[in-house]
């Protein structure tokens, strides 16, 4: 009886220290995308995807992320300039070209919803790595004989 209550005495306290071992991952919305913490030390896209390297799951999910905002970031580069154009040919008295700026308001909209789907992705990816869900996922269920709405965390 002593042998089982030491065993399970040290499998809860190596699942503790695990636990503890593994620092979490707080991600912060901006405007520009997302600011990434551990420990009060920010991260940068690129270390968070090395981070969650070790969790599979969570690795694709940011990986997707990352894509999107690296795409994010080249149309709201080149919004920008489209848009700057047009305003330097107008401050230095040329006849500025109008529709390179609406391109460029175009692009920068593409980029501004990228930028929601990388948060999205990123949130998602952040919550796998740590072990929670904060998001309400409702789902719709049909059967033969009605239909109900389930609410999971």
């Amino acid at each position: 009886m002593k042998k089982i209550q030491l065993f399970l005495l040290l499998l809860t306290s190596a699942i503790c220290l695990n636990a503890q071992n593994r620092q979490e991952i707080k991600m912060y919305k901006t405007f520009g995308g997302a600011r990434f913490e551990m420990d009060s030390l920010v991260l940068s896209p690129k270390q968070v995807l090395q981070i969650l390297n070790t969790e599979p799951l969570a690795f694709e999910k940011f990986k997707k992320a990352k894509a999107n905002y690296n795409a994010a970031g080249v149309l709201g580069f080149a919004g920008g300039v489209l848009i700057g154009l047009p305003l330097g040919t107008m401050i230095g008295g040329g006849n500025p070209e109008w529709g390179l700026a609406v391109g460029g308001g175009v692009l920068i909209l593409g980029s501004l919803s990228l930028t929601r789907v990388f948060r999205s992705h990123a949130f998602e990816a952040i919550e796998l790595y740590n072990g929670k869900t904060a998001r309400l996922k409702p789902q719709f269920q049909f059967y033969g004989t009605g239909a109900r709405l389930v609410m999971r965390f």
